[in-house]
């Protein structure tokens, strides 16, 4: 309505402000406070003359507020999903997750998340996320809750006896070979570097030959 008041010129202007003056004024003797609260009243009598600011917030806007407002800590974090390593901010609430977003502080990303990225709180707070690790017995139908000092263990156990069962000294010339071909490693995106190297140096010194990373697949 505004627009067209603006769009008449000389005469019209005079007339279309002195009609809006009469429509505002009878409008507001007539339904008091109630008008008072209309955006069109608002953007007529206030100074957003262009209804995109104030006049058009409602007192269900006004109580609104950031997802991030309520949070009492932000823990920076990476993207769990790909290689790239987009920084992240976690927001958290008495311990629980309630938001996640782009770190602007992150040299690699710069506060911006891809569809994955910015879907991380579903793979934090789902209800159908395993917390817990579960194990299924050779021949067994079922899975089974372990803790976890006895998962490490059952872990160890079975590489120690892999490495001694394919471990390989020689090959069939006599040539030193020194390895085994009995476990590989595959590394996620997320490890940082020095991860990588401790990584590296266990599986070496194990005498792995394959380890490899998901990043360079």
């Amino acid at each position: 309505m505004l627009r067209a008041v603006l769009a008449l010129g000389g005469q019209g202007v005079v007339d279309a402000v002195f009609w809006s003056g009469l429509l505002v004024g009878g409008v507001v003797g007539r339904f008091g406070d109630q008008a008072r609260s209309w955006p069109l009243f608002r953007q007529l009598t206030g100074g957003d003359r262009w209804g995109r600011g104030s006049a058009v917030i409602s007192p269900a806007t006004r109580r609104l507020t950031a997802r991030t407002a309520e949070a009492d800590e932000v823990t920076r974090s990476v993207c769990p999903f790909c290689a790239v390593g987009c920084g992240q901010r976690i927001y958290s609430r008495d311990g629980r997750v309630t938001h996640i977003e782009g770190d602007p502080d992150s040299p690699i990303s710069r506060g911006r998340l891809c569809p994955r990225g910015s879907s991380s709180l579903s793979l934090v707070t789902s209800p159908t996320r395993l917390d817990r690790v579960r194990y299924r017995r050779p021949g067994g139908a079922d899975w089974e809750d372990l803790d976890l000092d006895t998962a490490m263990d059952m872990i160890a156990d079975r590489m120690i006896e892999s490495r001694a069962r394919t471990w390989q000294d020689t090959d069939d010339e006599g040539r030193h070979l020194r390895r085994t071909l009995g476990f590989a490693h595959l590394g996620g995106a997320t490890l940082d570097n020095e991860e990588n190297y401790l990584l590296k140096k266990l599986y070496t010194a194990l005498g792995a030959v394959q380890v490899e990373n998901q990043a360079r697949i």
